[in-house]
């Protein structure tokens, strides 16, 4: 081929004469390929502008996923312009795995390490565990033992640990007393950097009272990972925010203890990274002999609590409040300030078996009461030691 001369492919394009010479162009490549660039170059320019101009002028939008963890619906409410389903997926993810791992009586890691302190041997734990452990084991002493996730064989006795509640009689008083006398305590597990083990083989975990704030503080740690602001995170009525709805703070609908048809007692006011948990044995229980057994158990002599309706209170970590909900339907009249202020909880409202309602000084400015109670009483917290 001559120097200088089309290629093959070029012949292929350009127009031939009758002679077979090469004709020469309608239009002149060289010039108009520019024209052609600086079109498209304008083009993808006015498309972009567009797309930003219309992602700025888009309103926040509530958006609603649902899953199922810990034995409940999940509900995650957004308020985003634009939505999250990677984030969704992974927070989906994460309850599937803690559920396996922390459930006390299916197979998984907490089933393995009741099954070493039941053997009286050391197991290796990995870091994450170590420090869920840890942290229960410190709300445990700070709450003077009423939340205490080591009767986990006191709760199976009572059948707590079944999704199906039994109905009948309660245990054999002998047998819960025997239990209450073994003393199983969060105390008694010996912690390394990555061991655990126990001086008392009647430990037996169950986070179901911890567990549950943890993986709602992780969904919303996941969300803001994500770039989110605004959402919250609803697991069955437990539930974390972060930022607000608008112009507003987040609320959350406190249930009546009656637990019939959905009655709300109150709306609450919930700000930025709080967390709104509620104990109470209208929840779950056991019918029999004419008797309801609500499954929070008393640590201190192996029975339901039976003085308290319902406790709902606010604080700044998910597995904090969970537990202070516990502890505090499980104190006395007499005591619960004194448990709430050693955990570090100010927000408190705590419904008596008989109707009363007592609520902290700090809790009774974020209420909202769908219908006046006939009998609030709003309390202070004592002084710090």
């Amino acid at each position: 081929m001559e120097s200088g001369s089309p290629t093959d492919v070029e012949r292929i394009r350009q127009p031939q004469d009758e002679r077979g010479r090469l004709a020469p162009p309608r239009t002149r490549p060289a010039e108009s390929l520019p024209l052609i660039e600086k079109a498209v170059r304008t083009l993808l320019f006015s498309l972009l502008v567009a797309s930003l101009l219309s992602a700025c002028g888009r309103e926040p939008q509530l958006t609603h996923h649902r899953l199922a963890a810990f034995g409940t619906e999940v509900t995650i409410t957004l308020h985003a312009k634009n939505d999250t389903p990677e984030a969704i997926a992974a927070i989906d993810r994460e309850f599937q795995r803690m559920h396996r791992q922390w459930h006390a009586w299916e197979p998984g890691r907490l089933a393995d390490i009741n099954q070493a302190i039941a053997e009286d041997r050391e197991i290796t734990l990995s870091a994450e565990t170590i420090e869920i452990i840890r942290h229960a084991r410190e709300l445990e002493a700070a709450s003077g033992g009423l939340f205490n996730p080591a009767i986990g064989r006191l709760l199976s006795q009572w059948g707590f640990h079944a999704s199906d509640l039994p109905d009948g009689p309660p245990p054999p008083e002998a047998r819960v007393a025997k239990m209450v006398e073994q003393a199983p305590s969060m105390s008694d597990l010996e912690l390394g950097d990555e061991t655990v083990s126990s001086s008392n083989p009647a430990v037996q975990l169950d986070f179901g009272a911890y567990i549950k704030g943890v993986a709602v503080a992780r969904a919303l740690d996941i969300l803001v990972g994500a770039g989110v602001e605004h959402a919250i995170v609803n697991a069955g009525g437990d539930l974390g925010v972060i930022g607000r709805r608008g112009s507003r703070p987040w609320r959350a609908a406190v249930q009546h203890p009656d637990g019939e048809g959905g009655h709300y007692l109150a709306g609450l006011n919930v700000e930025d990274g709080e967390f709104v948990f509620t104990s109470g044995n209208y929840r779950r229980y056991r019918q029999g002999e004419g008797i309801r057994h609500g499954h929070i158990v008393d640590p201190r002599n192996g029975y339901p609590a039976d003085q308290v309706s319902s406790v709902t209170v606010i604080a700044s970590e998910g597995g904090r409040a969970d537990a202070a909900a516990t502890a505090l339907a499980v104190a006395g009249a007499e005591e619960w300030g004194r448990v709430a202020r050693d955990l570090s909880v100010e927000r408190v409202m705590r419904v008596d078996a008989d109707g009363t309602i007592h609520v902290t000084a700090a809790m009774a400015d974020r209420l909202h009461w769908r219908e006046q109670p006939g009998s609030v009483r709003v309390t202070s917290l004592p002084e710090s030691r």
